[in-house]
């Protein structure tokens, strides 16, 4: 039987995890990141200023844990977007296209009943490791 190695990702620029899960976990070259809130490392808390400044603090530590994968936003296959009000769709996808500028992963989006820590926002990420070449079909 051939065995597979399982990583465990931690960057030392994004926040802990707050209960016992890891960061990222890369299995082949797929990534696999666990919901990123927009947390700020030093303290440990959300960010301040709502919707806007927990999203964008959220797409930077997903930046920080994908680089220590040796991964990139452009390598994210699939993401995974839990509002605590869904009426922040809007307001979220600004700031998502200043992470995401072309060829956008696939995505689900959804307001939860409640998230961690009284959170607006929270997002998983699947990404691949390395090289990705990007092809477009359109049949």
């Amino acid at each position: 039987m051939t065995s597979i190695i399982r990583r465990i990702i931690t960057s030392i620029k994004a926040p802990k995890p707050a209960a016992p899960y890891n960061q990222a976990i890369v299995v082949d070259n797929f990534v696999f990141l666990s919901g990123v809130l927009g947390m700020d490392k030093d303290t440990m808390k959300l960010v301040e200023g709502g919707i806007r400044a927990e999203t964008r603090q959220a797409l930077k530590n997903i930046g920080y844990i994908l680089e220590a994968a040796g991964s990139s936003y452009e390598n994210v296959i699939k993401n995974t977007v839990m509002l605590n009000d869904i009426k922040d769709y809007g307001t979220v996808n600004d700031i998502y296209k200043e992470f995401f500028k072309k060829d956008f992963p696939a995505r689900s989006c959804y307001q939860v009943g409640k998230l961690p820590l009284g959170a607006n926002i929270e997002i998983e990420v699947i990404a691949v490791a390395g090289n990705a070449k990007t092809i477009q079909l359109k049949l």
